[in-house]
């Protein structure tokens, strides 16, 4: 909005002296009033806008929502889903909780941890009994000899928590007279064993299921 002056009579070309003055700045634009309601009116445009982003705009997409992280549960994340008879039974004598020549390798290789749980898994009509025991060696280099020597035939093993008699189940079959899996990670040797309930027979189905069941050595960790 500009003020405009009402134009004075020509007098015969007299002078008709200075020119009025528009303010203090010597412009013509617009009065503090007018500018306090235009800043007003942009700040209220400027709240509506923001109140628009924050609720999603009416209906509109405001970004991409970040994707929470896939749950792992090493239980069913596999091949089988197992159930939990008993454990994760911590110890830290190796020695103590081994049979026949492992006791004396442990004796004079003393591990820093062992952790032994107990699970069941069903596949059809067969069912089977499975121990999994993770071992924590001082290195890498006794991980390795530890895996070496449990892998051999003979030398024993350690206990299952059957035959230690932590457990208690009906008519349970002798793990460690079915199938056998070993494997090494760093200092950790995770040693698997099972076999059938009911003296069901299915040697490839047994295998990968000792197999697999050696990702049970995460539900031990985290016990």
């Amino acid at each position: 909005m500009t003020d405009t002056a009402q134009l004075p009579a020509v007098d015969g070309g007299a002078d008709t002296g200075p020119a009025p003055v528009s303010g203090p700045g010597g412009g013509t634009g617009p009065k503090p009033l007018v500018l306090v309601a235009v800043l007003v009116g942009v700040a209220v445009v400027a709240g509506v806008v923001w109140g628009l982003v924050r609720s999603g705009g009416g209906g509109g997409v405001v970004g991409t929502p970040e994707a929470a992280p896939p749950s792992t549960n090493p239980l069913t994340d596999g091949s089988f889903s197992y159930e939990v008879v008993t454990g994760p039974v911590k110890a830290t004598d190796c020695a103590g909780n081994s049979y026949g020549d492992m006791q004396e390798w442990f004796s004079q290789h003393p591990c820093e941890k062992v952790v032994r749980g107990l699970y069941t898994v069903q596949e059809g009509q067969a069912r089977a009994l499975v121990s999994v025991v993770l071992v924590v060696m001082p290195d890498g280099a006794q991980a390795q000899q530890l895996k070496a020597v449990t892998d051999t035939d003979g030398t024993g093993n350690v206990n299952d928590l059957v035959r230690d008699g932590t457990a208690t189940l009906p008519r349970a079959p002798v793990v460690a007279r079915g199938a056998y899996y070993s494997k090494v990670e760093g200092q950790q040797v995770t040693i698997v064993e099972a076999d059938f309930f009911d003296e069901h027979s299915d040697d490839q189905l047994l295998s990968e299921i000792t197999s697999d069941a050696a990702r049970l050595s995460e539900h031990l960790a985290a016990g």
